[in-house]
Parts: structure tokens; C-alpha cells; sequence
């Protein structure tokens, strides 16, 4: 079967391009990290939610979740099964890629770009008020809770949330859809970078002790940490390959509505 980049995907793909180049070019200049640093922590937000959920669907239970100013994150649960300590660990990272690849495929299916970003407030104003607030309150002596953590994640939560509902509710149709855009190659990309990074941490010969998600699939299994980054990688790339096509090739039979119309 024969594809063909579709001709009412050429301007999505060319805001894709875009995004992709001023993030791109931003890992190159000076101090650039502040200016993306709340996209850093929205990462972590959906990499420390996607922990959760995949905690909850397999019937464990969350004492909190936590983001630190660094960019990384935390999310305690309990659980006796197996599966759902591997499906757990797993769902960071992958949960990561499979939202920038969702974010691709609403784009490319026309939704609105304002709901969808405002959606994405809920899903962090959500995850930060059940898991980064009163989880951990209500497992103050049960889990390893830090205050300073907590308000940390609340705020930054909670501006983030704010944020995103401010320029889905009103920033121009334009903004909003490249703002979509933008979000959607900084999951990917900090997904991969993270990836990437965690590769080198559990690396042999070369590794840290650093406690990752990786390592707690090596506890579970007994496979070494890095072949589970390696697995990551490969299932993380398959998402993105998927996505890309989906958000800029179709059959050449058929055709689609045209997108960003607000």
C-alpha cells in the first residue's frame, strides 16, 4: 500500500519542524533552561502521573507523588503483584512518549487545540491535588513524606495547571496550536533525552546506585537495569515512528477534514 505525505498535513508538519527546531536550538544556548523549565517540570508531571495511573489500574495503592526543582520526580505506591510493580515502573517513561504521541494524534485528528490543553491543566491540577496534596497528608506517618516536596509540587502544580488553562481558554487559535505542538515535541524529545540518560545510569561498568525505575524492573525480574532501558527505547521509538505517520501521511485513498480550525 502506497503512502503520500497528505496535503492538508503539510502546514501541521511544518509547525512540527518548527517546535522541533526552537527546541532544539534552545539545548544550544546559554541559560535557554529557564525559559522551557516549566515544560520540564510538565515532562515530570506526566511521567510521575503516568506512574500513577498505571499504579491504580493494577490495584496498588499511591502514598504520594512529589517534583523537585531539579526536574525529577517521585511516586510512592504499594503493591504485592508482580505485574503491577513491572507495569508500574514501566509506565513512566513510555506513559511520557505515549502522551507527546497522543498530543500528535489529536492534533493531526483536528480536536481542538484549546481542549486539549486544557485537559492537560486538569490531568496535572488533578494529579496535584489527590497525589502531590492529600495523599501524602493522609500518609504523613506511613510514608516517607517531605514537606518541602509537597509545597514544591503544589505550586509548581498548580501554576502549571493555571497556565495551561490560561492559553487553551485565551491565547489566540494560532498560539494555542502551536503551544499544542510544542508540547508535544518536548515530551517526545525530553523522553528520549531521559532515556538516554538513564541508559548511561545503568550502563555496566559505567553506572551509578542511583535508585530508577529501571532498577526497581531489575529487582522484579532479575534482568539487569540497562536491557529494560534498551526494551524503552525500542517500544518508545516504535510510538513515536506511529505517531509521526499518523500526523503526517495518510492512505492516499483517504482524505481528512482540515485541521486547526478553531
Amino acid at each position: 500500500m502506497k503512502y503520500k505525505v497528505a496535503e492538508d498535513a503539510k502546514p501541521q508538519l511544518m509547525l512540527l519542524l518548527i517546535a522541533t527546531v526552537i527546541t532544539i536550538a534552545l539545548w544550544f544556548i546559554p541559560f535557554a533552561d529557564y525559559l522551557v523549565y516549566p515544560i520540564r517540570l510538565f515532562v515530570t508531571f506526566v511521567h510521575e502521573g503516568s506512574h500513577v495511573l498505571a499504579a491504580l489500574l493494577t490495584g496498588a495503592s499511591v502514598q504520594s507523588l512529589t517534583v523537585s526543582s531539579d526536574g525529577s520526580g517521585m511516586v510512592q505506591s504499594l503493591s504485592d503483584n508482580w505485574l503491577s510493580v513491572l507495569l508500574t515502573s514501566s509506565a513512566g517513561y513510555l506513559g511520557t512518549t505515549a502522551f507527546g504521541v497522543a498530543l500528535l494524534v489529536l492534533i493531526r485528528r483536528a480536536y481542538s487545540a484549546r481542549i486539549v490543553l486544557m485537559t492537560s491543566a486538569a490531568f496535572v491540577g488533578i494529579m496535584t491535588m489527590l497525589f502531590g496534596f492529600f495523599a501524602p497528608l493522609w500518609n504523613i506517618f506511613s510514608a516517607d513524606v517531605n514537606l518541602g516536596s509537597i509545597a514544591f509540587t503544589v505550586v509548581s502544580g498548580a501554576i502549571l495547571a493555571i497556565g495551561l488553562f490560561a492559553i487553551g481558554r485565551y491565547a489566540p487559535a494560532k498560539w494555542a496550536n502551536f503551544a499544542l505542538a510544542f508540547l508535544a515535541v518536548q515530551c517526545l524529545l525530553n523522553a528520549l533525552s531521559d532515556l538516554t540518560t538513564l541508559f548511561f545510569i545503568n550502563a555496566p561498568l559505567v553506572g551509578s546506585h542511583i535508585h530508577t525505575d529501571a532498577g526497581n524492573m531489575s529487582q522484579a525480574t532479575g534482568l539487569p537495569a540497562f536491557v529494560w532501558v534498551l526494551l524503552w527505547i525500542g517500544i518508545s521509538v516504535l510510538m513515536i515512528s506511529v505517531g509521526l505517520r499518523v500526523y503526517a501521511v495518510s492512505q492516499k485513498s483517504k482524505q481528512y477534514d482540515l485541521p486547526f480550525e478553531d
